[in-house]
């Protein structure tokens, strides 16, 4: 008999090794012994637990993995050109900015949610009396060419967007501050007065000096690496494709493995430029592209594409029809200004302006997030019969008298209601002047509406107040600062308040929330503010309008809040993902509840 122990024997004089019968064959010995409806049921048994077992392992595997972004995938964006001036200091345009965004970086960054964290700043301090401002660099921060980011750096930007002949668009946001840098890794900013919304001039991206040191303010504008850009964010430009003419066509951009805040995710993002909106746009209904930003409304309805989704976030901006009551007497009557207020139906303007992206406004400040309607409200006016019964009866108590032959109204004074409306040329204020004027003959007033190119617009119209009432649009920031559009000492050239509004306490609480570091404190004076101007009504505010991103609906981890330019939308890029990865807990510092 067979034995697994049996002893070694001899063959021909030759030992040879102990042989052991396999347990398997020795399960194949048995088999038969079995009937066929006993393997039937030993087969199904041995299945049952392999079964069962595999299910053990899966969950205890499920039990302690999570599931994380991974890097790779890629990212395709429209954007309309041309590109010039990929450069923080002296960027102008949507695509000029957007670009600016992912190669740049500065001492913060705004979350989506608005607060602020260090990103080439480790750490800052701020004095008691608001206006001393201390940031520590963080002393491994380099630039993508792999020089060492130092204090030098900051000042040299600073002083760059500081400097009168090189013409920044920032320059307002850093006069009079005094840059020192104590050393490699300190830099110290010196206000000449308190302004709590000073610390959201630090996102502003960093220049690397030892390129731009040699540069002349005159050449500032034309050096080529104004298009070879070389920063300290999250992505760095890989390859630039140019037509015939020199003019940029493609941006191909790669992590910045060194990015003071992490490696990002997405493994390519490419922007490819186009002479105009439509024809990006059709790119994009074609696939060709992957997202586009900033987008018309109305163009919504037109795209076929199933693969995108629509993000949309507020814009911290005011649009309404500020009042120059100086220029127009009637518009004084504070009755007038009510009506005027009251006869148009603001959600309905949405609805016919916006195709329902905004959010009805009430007052100067903006929302802090959008209106999350369904956007599928079509109205033919900004106007019903109750808002302008409402409108008339404020008149009427006031004691205008109307003429319902011709409608129209005249004061005790003999004064007419009619006056012209002023606007820019862009489609939605446009649409939206003509709308608002609508509503408002429904009313009775006589209005005529002005449209003039932009750039008219203001040299003619906005520097010399030559306006009866102007339709445009407040860009408040995300730091809400109110101050420019609202304060007297804002009423002329250059100042911004378009209203010519003058309140001194409001002039007062202005002033109290620029000097306010708390930032609930200063919520409570701009809500004390707020209540002023709409009770003295210095415009009619209309609406803030939203913003559309159209992205694919592989593309995870876009976290928009309210936001003041397209280009804030790549605030959290390197944490967007398109891949993931399941790995065991113990190997990543993320816990389940908090994987992205």
């Amino acid at each position: 008999m067979d034995n697994e122990d049996s002893p070694s024997d001899s063959t021909n004089g030759v030992l040879t090794k102990p042989r052991r019968v396999s347990r398997f064959r020795a399960f194949d010995r048995l088999l038969p012994l079995f009937s066929p409806g006993e393997r039937l049921f030993l087969y199904i048994l041995i299945l049952i637990f392999g079964i069962s077992a595999f299910a053990l392992l899966a969950g205890a595997n499920a039990s302690v993995s999570v599931t994380i972004p991974s890097r790779g995938g890629s990212l395709t964006e429209g954007e309309v050109g041309p590109v010039r001036f990929l450069n923080p200091v002296i960027a102008m345009s949507q695509a000029d900015a957007d670009l600016t965004a992912l190669v740049y970086s500065g001492l913060t960054r705004a979350l989506p949610d608005g607060s602020l964290v260090g990103d080439l700043a480790e750490s800052y301090t701020i004095s008691t009396d608001g206006m001393t401002y201390t940031f520590k660099l963080r002393p491994n921060a380099t630039f993508q060419d792999g020089q060492a980011l130092t204090s030098a750096d900051v000042a040299f930007t600073v002083a760059a967007a500081q400097n009168p002949d090189i013409k920044s668009p920032l320059r307002a946001d850093w006069e009079g501050v005094v840059v020192s840098t104590p050393d490699a890794h300190t830099v110290v900013f010196k206000l000449p007065r308190a302004y709590a919304p000073f610390i959201h001039n630090t996102t502003m991206g960093i220049l690397p000096k030892h390129l731009w040191n040699n540069v002349s303010s005159e050449e500032f504008p034309f050096s080529p690496i104004n298009t070879h850009p070389i920063g300290t964010g999250p992505y760095q430009v890989s390859d630039v494709q140019t037509d015939s003419t020199g003019s940029v066509t493609r941006y191909d951009l790669a992590p910045f493995r060194s990015f003071a805040l992490g490696e990002p995710f997405v493994g390519r993002i490419t922007l490819l430029f186009y002479p105009n909106e439509d024809a990006m746009l059709t790119a994009f209904d074609q696939g060709r592209i992957d997202a586009v930003a900033g987008i018309d409304p109305a163009v919504l309805k037109s795209i076929k594409r199933s693969d995108v989704q629509t993000i949309t976030t507020a814009l911290t901006r005011v649009f309404g029809v500020f009042f120059n009551q100086s220029h127009a007497a009637v518009l004084a009557d504070p009755a007038v200004r009510g009506a005027l207020d009251t006869a148009i139906d603001k959600q309905r303007l949405v609805e016919m302006v916006l195709s329902g992206y905004g959010v009805p406004l009430v007052g100067p400040v903006p929302p802090t997030s959008a209106s999350g309607r369904s956007h599928t409200i079509n109205v033919a006016t900004a106007y019903t019969d109750d808002s302008i019964a409402a409108a008339q009866l404020i008149l009427t108590k006031a004691g205008w008298k109307h003429d319902t032959a011709t409608n129209t109204w005249t004061s005790a004074k003999g004064l007419s209601l009619s006056f012209t409306l002023a606007t820019a040329d862009p489609s939605e204020l446009v649409a939206t002047a003509n709308a608002v004027a609508t509503a408002w003959k429904a009313l009775g007033a006589t209005v005529a509406v002005q449209v003039y190119p932009l750039s008219d617009l203001n040299a003619t119209v906005i520097r010399p107040r030559n306006y009866d009432a102007i339709l445009f649009g407040e860009v408040v920031g995300r730091e809400l600062d109110f101050f420019a559009f609202w304060h007297s000492s804002q009423r002329n050239d250059p100042g911004l308040n378009l209203a010519l509004y003058a309140n001194p306490q409001v002039d007062t609480l202005l002033t109290q929330a620029r000097a306010t570091t708390d930032t609930e404190e200063r919520q409570k004076i701009y809500d004390q503010f707020a209540t002023l101007v709409e009770k003295d009504r210095p415009a009619v505010f209309l609406y803030a309008p939203e913003f559309l991103y159209e992205v694919p609906k592989g593309l995870k981890g876009v976290s928009l809040d309210a936001i003041s330019a397209p280009g804030e939308r790549f605030y959290n890029v390197y944490q967007w993902y398109t891949d993931t990865e399941s790995v065991w807990s113990i190997f990543t510092d993320r816990s389940p509840d908090t994987t992205l």
